[in-house]
């Protein structure tokens, strides 16, 4: 059977594949399409084999809401370098799952690689992209977040992406505080909204570090604790968010801004996602 320029071409858009690879594969297969896709899933299968191994360490991050700004999505899906992070249609891609997942109401990276983009699994989807790339792509972070009120915010090219979740929807206002809230966790990274959601871990090993430096300095011994204890304190207000000073105003934390917006208003949950 004869291989023409449009069968090739046809090929190439029903797939993403190169030119050369779709000719390739309808030569392969007859000019069976639907064999000719199976065969360029297949070589995508053993390209993703064969770089299991190697680190894909760059990347987009993707965070969008619905409509109704009550439910949002956050995504990181990887790849290897920093030329097919900036690719058009790598980031389409990754907009393409982000939207997915949000549509269908998605927790979990699991649950979307099992949903279908376009009749194909994304799984299938993910592997036709390594078949066409050439590198090692995954989605490395998911997280889905609800609530009153949810902000999303996007770091210059696509490097951090921000889920912030408030209490209640407000005015415009409130919801320009809530965007300057998302740069502000994009920014200086916070453990926690308060003192109290620090998970225990943490805080154990910060009141350790401030115990041996303490020790280290040569404080008297029964007022070591103290010290730490004061180290604690002052790590919670470096990286928890209310408590940091805003990056916008720095004569006022995140708390004090957010009480002259709207004093109901609260932080409820954020997630943070970041390449590298």
């Amino acid at each position: 059977m004869t291989i023409t320029a449009a069968d090739v071409n046809k090929l190439r858009k029903q797939t993403g594949a190169g030119m050369m690879d779709c000719k390739k594969a309808l030569v392969e297969t007859n000019g069976d399409f639907e064999a000719a896709i199976d065969h360029l899933r297949k070589k995508g299968q053993k390209v993703s084999e064969k770089r299991a191994g190697r680190e894909a360490r760059e990347g987009v991050v993707i965070a969008i809401t619905n409509d109704d700004q009550n439910k949002g999505i956050a995504l990181h899906l990887s790849c290897e370098t920093d030329f097919v992070a900036k690719n058009e249609g790598f980031v389409n891609f990754a907009k393409s799952l982000s939207h997915l997942a949000l549509d269908n109401n998605i927790d979990t990276a699991g649950e979307l690689l099992n949903q279908q983009l376009d009749g194909v699994k994304v799984s299938e989807r993910i592997i036709e992209q390594i078949g066409k790339i050439g590198e090692k792509i995954e989605i490395a972070q998911f997280a889905h977040v609800q609530g009153e009120l949810l902000v999303p915010y996007i770091h210059a090219g696509y490097r951090i992406g921000v889920l912030l979740a408030m209490n209640k929807k407000g005015s415009d206002q409130l919801v320009q505080a809530g965007k300057d809230i998302a740069m502000q966790i994009a920014a200086m990274n916070p453990v926690a909204i308060n003192p109290e959601d620090v998970p225990e871990k943490i805080r154990k090993h910060e009141f350790e570090i401030g115990r041996e430096q303490a020790i280290l300095e040569g404080k008297p011994e029964h007022i070591v604790e103290k010290i730490a204890e004061g180290r604690l304190n002052k790590f919670f207000k470096e990286h928890t968010l209310m408590n940091q000073q805003f990056v916008k105003d720095s004569s006022k934390t995140v708390r004090q801004m957010l009480k002259e917006v709207d004093p109901n208003a609260q932080v409820i949950a954020f997630k943070r996602l970041s390449i590298g």
